[in-house]
């Protein structure tokens, strides 16, 4: 149990390193926003449409058995940036590999966008993302700041999708391999500029 513990502070102790080492810049952030737009044209009506988003151009994860995650973006809210996002996650479960992805959260309203920045908040434990590649079928919940999302994915890329609890998340894979496509338990803390 001492060796599960240690193991479990390491993986956390590396990854507020590793979110704290790299943050995000604004021309990554904007690069990350146009990638979005580009590769599904739902997607880049929901964020000329949404109240405000987050983007976090590159989230590492790995893992084997205890994983982690980490990252840095931008948060927008009527096409300016409002502040600096912080992301991170350790995960317990069947996983193995690595593998790094850019993620968008959008926010529908200002209710929404809100929640996401005011103190803490936090993906629950069975959350997943539209991988826009992937073109998969994905349900999110949230739990803490807010209560749900989820998103459908047509094998078009990304072609349809909706918000649900006033939010819409997807992701893209940068590279790498993992076998574990969830994205709960992600934690953000938010800081206006």
């Amino acid at each position: 149990m001492k060796i599960r513990s240690t193991v479990f502070l390491f993986v956390a102790c590396a990854l507020a390193a590793s979110v704290a080492w790299a943050d995000a810049t604004p021309e990554e952030c904007a690069a990350s926003t146009e990638k979005f737009r580009n590769l599904s044209a739902n997607v880049a009506e929901m964020i000329a449409t949404s109240y405000g988003y987050a983007v976090l151009p590159t989230i590492g994860k790995g893992g084997l058995g205890i994983g982690g995650a980490g990252g840095s973006g931008c948060v927008y809210a009527g096409g300016t940036q409002t502040g600096t996002v912080k992301m991170g996650q350790v995960t317990i479960g069947f996983q193995a590999g690595g593998q790094a992805f850019s993620q968008i959260i959008l926010f529908k309203d200002k209710a929404t966008f809100d929640k996401f920045t005011t103190g803490e908040f936090e993906f629950g434990a069975q959350a997943t993302a539209v991988a826009l590649t992937a073109g998969v079928q994905a349900e999110a919940g949230t739990k803490g700041a807010s209560s749900g999302v989820s998103a459908n994915s047509e094998k078009s890329r990304g072609k349809s999708g909706n918000y649900t609890n006033g939010m819409a998340v997807y992701t893209v894979a940068k590279g790498g391999l993992m076998y574990e496509a969830s994205i709960g338990g992600q934690k953000f803390g938010y800081e206006a500029l």
